[in-house]
């Protein structure tokens, strides 16, 4: 009789990601998810690969979490599309402090083995595609997707780096600089 499963790919992946977002990236090895799991780390092998496929997995579930977090906030058809696309970019910095490194993670340098698939970047990125679109129209779309999110991103690594020590309000001169992005790609 073959012996009863003590854990699934998700609670491993889901495991993996709270690791990761407690000692960051090099906390997280196959010993680590095991003894957290209940498990010895060799049966983890019967879920994943390797450390990398664990990875991709875990980054993958962050992509996923952070594009159904902003589709919900985009959620809003017919809306002015500046209105929405301001909700999904505070709801992108939203994710970045609640999920640092899962944050880091999906836009900082993976190993090949470790990136995600694309159609799982694809289906994330669709809610802020689509308001581009719609600000920008079907040309400019691309651009002016990559342009808002290039902008938030390099905004939030330097906030969770604790890199704006001028003083001054970090939330307003966030909300101010997504306002003037949103009206810089709107023609």
């Amino acid at each position: 009789m073959p012996a009863p499963e003590r854990t699934t790919n998700e609670a491993v992946v889901e495991i993996g990601r709270a690791i990761v977002e407690e000692g960051g990236v090099d906390a997280l090895t196959m010993q680590a998810v095991a003894q957290r799991a209940g498990v010895r780390a060799p049966s983890l092998y019967k879920r994943v690969r390797d450390r990398n496929e664990l990875l991709r997995r875990i980054v993958e579930a962050s992509v996923d979490d952070l594009g159904s977090r902003m589709r919900v906030a985009a959620d809003g058809a017919g809306e002015d599309p500046r209105d929405v696309l301001v909700r999904v970019a505070h709801e992108l910095r939203a994710f970045a402090h609640e999920r640092p490194h899962g944050y880091r993670l999906i836009f900082g340098a993976l190993p090949p083995a470790a990136r995600p698939e694309l159609d799982t970047l694809s289906r994330a990125s669709a809610p802020v595609l689509e308001a581009a679109r719609r600000l920008a129209g079907d040309d400019d779309a691309l651009e002016a997707a990559r342009t808002v999110t290039a902008w938030a991103n390099g905004f939030l690594l330097m906030e969770l780096a604790e890199a704006f020590r001028l003083g001054g309000d970090v939330d307003r001169a966030y909300a101010w600089g997504v306002d003037r992005i949103v009206a810089t790609i709107t023609r």
